[in-house]
């Protein structure tokens, strides 16, 4: 017979305690213990109580390899069991009668009654996992989560998904927590409320005036808001929002025009300056190029019954000597030059180039939220995080270091996929594009997509732009993507001590495949990695994955709110057709293009909702759920912690002395995962 002290802690979370009946097997090297009932005088488990329990096993099992989780409904005389509840349980620290304390990490919710089976909190790849018994419990769980886990396509050309219809058919692991589903379904009720109240929800005519659409803008104030509302119409704001804006991804520098984009030193003379041309500024390396090609031809929506409008500009920026503003030099708003597609300049009339540079925004918007905020920063996370579920065990140092990086993303995914991308939602009711725009644009997207672009310091070389001053977006960024790469170093160096180790463990292979196969439809010209040969290869990879899902989705998501709540300043559809002449531009044909009252209404709110996160809040680098339980990866963490607060203190620093503070990057405001 042999003693052991069981300690138990329950999560803190609303409903995390359970009154079910908990007990333990302790499975060892010579054999399993019967179930050893967790049982002391009152209630037990009781929401962020640690608990301590003593348990005889009736003979010696040898060294303790697994902890076998039992809970079922307590039996009451004469009604029965209980119905079945559910409980979020932290962690279990076994202490045999000798030896030191076995700590047994587990961080989920384990619903009715069933068996969990846990390993002792050392990380550990497939291959140093040696006993027969662990190695065929690695298997058993990842078979039981695959099970659990299934792919589905959505769409034909799009990176497949989770095959769930609702949020409420998720499992309470990937789910919301209470506190925060109550939060995000609080802001959208009280949202929707005001909209309705105004009466501004149910209106399908045109805006009266610029000054009616501040009506909806007193709506929520931000001052990034703010800034876009009195800045606007100028040339130098339009053009920062390439760089600082809700897509900071497309700008690059620009070696040589364009066949397609006939600019002549005439038409750009006025901004230039004297003793200047374009081929010297462009050897100068003083332009800058942003192509919405990839809209060209594409689908467009009906909102209201009435045919909405798109079109692919091209837009070529200047880069002011010294610390100069970046301006706008000329826009063509189709890939077609010609006598019917002009190209319009910051001298022609004030609302030709008003209106032109309202054809652009509209063409960010599109391209953004179709491209770098669904399919970048939503789509390819959920890959990301269901091919972690699917393929790495518990144990497994990847698991635990990538597992805080997926919270809730299965969630919010599930419910874009109820609430916003399907017939009759948000994007099809209120976008220019509207679905099938945007699925045209994912397919189109899906066949340019390359590695580089997803691995910021290879995106900013390949773009050209490492110089470009005042490119918050990019500083911010590469210090991140740095703290992050260092970080993911260190791990990778404690658990592979060399490029074998990680071509020999099949489960990390397994994972770089999925990824490839149902995230990037096998595609080898993407140039993403079917498999990993070296550890340089494998720190790169996951540090695009942590990246992607905490930074990238922040930089392009939270400030969604702040371009769009001024609708000219992102128009999220076009009533008009594109200008094909100058000099018949006017402010009532401006108005008459931007979107409907209703249309305007419903983006402002979708986008509120999802530039805020509904608490429940994980800052990157913010791990409460203790999955490593060893001293070097705990370090690793902490000095993590450290370079995160020392680049905060950084751009706080430059933030005071900016107009417009770009906040977006700040890691405090980071979520470690995609959750809204």
């Amino acid at each position: 017979m042999a003693e052991f002290r069981v300690r138990v802690s329950t999560g803190e979370a609303f409903g995390a305690g359970t009154w079910d009946k908990v007990s333990v097997s302790i499975v060892g090297t010579r054999g399993e213990s019967p179930p050893l009932p967790l049982d002391n005088l009152g209630k037990e488990f009781t929401a962020g109580a640690e608990e301590d329990f003593q348990v005889t096993l009736p003979e010696d099992v040898g060294r303790v390899l697994l902890l076998r989780v039992h809970k079922a409904p307590p039996v009451l005389p004469l009604l029965g069991p209980l119905a079945p509840d559910a409980w979020f349980c932290r962690w279990f620290q076994l202490t045999p009668p000798r030896g030191g304390h076995l700590l047994f990490p587990c961080y989920q919710w384990l619903e009715g009654a069933g068996t969990l089976v846990l390993q002792e909190g050392t990380a550990k790849v497939s291959w140093a996992d040696h006993h027969p018994v662990l190695q065929q419990q690695r298997q058993e769980e990842l078979q039981a989560r695959q099970e659990m886990y299934q792919w589905k396509a959505c769409n034909p050309g799009w990176p497949h998904c989770l095959d769930e219809k609702t949020v409420e058919d998720l499992e309470l692991n990937i789910k919301y927590s209470t506190a925060k589903n109550a939060n995000f379904y609080l802001q959208a009720g009280s949202a929707f409320a005001e909209m309705k109240i105004k009466g501004l929800l149910d209106r399908k005519g045109l805006w009266r005036s610029l000054n009616e659409m501040k009506r909806i803008f007193n709506f929520q104030r931000t001052p990034g808001a703010e800034h876009a509302f009195e800045h606007w119409q100028e040339d130098a704001f339009f053009a920062s929002q390439f760089l600082n804006g809700l897509n900071p991804v497309l700008i690059r520098r620009c070696h040589y025009l364009p066949k397609n984009f006939p600019v002549t030193d005439a038409m750009v003379a006025s901004v230039l300056g004297p003793g200047t041309s374009l081929q010297a500024e462009l050897e100068k390396g003083s332009l800058f190029l942003v192509d919405h090609g990839i809209l060209s031809g594409i689908q467009t929506n009906v909102i209201n019954g009435k045919p909405q409008f798109s079109a692919a500009p091209m837009t070529l920026l200047y880069q002011s000597p010294g610390c100069g503003p970046l301006l706008p030099l000329a826009i063509q708003l189709s890939q077609t030059p010609g006598p019917n597609s002009p190209i319009f300049l910051p001298t022609d009339d004030k609302w030709d180039w008003l209106l032109a540079k309202t054809w652009v925004r509209n063409a960010e918007f599109s391209f953004h939220e179709a491209l770098t905020h669904l399919l970048h920063s939503h789509l390819l996370p959920e890959v990301f995080t269901l091919a972690t579920l699917r393929q790495l065990p518990h144990c497994h140092p990847l698991f635990k270091l990538l597992i805080p990086h997926t919270r809730y993303t299965l969630h919010i995914n599930t419910l874009a996929r109820e609430l916003l991308i399907v017939p009759g939602q948000v994007v099809d009711r209120s976008t220019g594009i509207g679905i099938e725009g945007f699925s045209e644009l994912i397919q189109r997207n899906m066949k340019q997509l390359n590695y580089s672009l997803l691995c910021l310091p290879e995106d900013i070389r390949t773009r050209g732009v490492e110089d470009i001053p005042g490119y918050y977006y990019r500083d911010d960024g590469m210090q991140i993507w740095g703290a992050v790469e260092r970080f993911v170093s260190e791990i990778i160096g404690i658990y592979y001590p060399s490029d074998e180790s990680v071509q020999d463990d099949r489960e990390l292979q397994a994972w770089v495949r999925e990824i490839f196969s149902k995230g990037f439809l096998n595609q080898e010209s993407s140039g993403i990695p079917s498999s990993l040969e070296t550890r340089e290869a494998l720190v790169q990879y996951v540090t695009m994955v942590i990246f992607t899902c905490s930074a990238k989705h922040a930089a392009v998501s939270a400030g969604q709110f702040d371009s769009c709540a001024w609708m000219p300043n992102l128009p999220p559809s076009m009533q008009l057709p594109p200008p094909t002449s100058k000099g018949l531009a006017t402010c009532e044909g401006f108005i008459a293009t931007l979107p409907p009252v209703n249309a305007t209404c419903d983006i402002i709110l979708a986008l509120w909702l999802l530039s805020k996160e509904p608490g429940d809040r994980r800052p990157l680098g913010t791990y409460p759920d203790e999955h490593f339980t060893e001293e070097a990866p705990r370090r690793s963490i902490a000095t993590f912690q450290s370079r995160l607060a020392q680049i905060s203190r950084g751009i706080q620093e430059r933030n005071r002395g900016l107009v417009l503070p770009y906040t977006y990057l700040d890691p405090p405001l980071i979520e470690n995962s995609v959750s809204i």
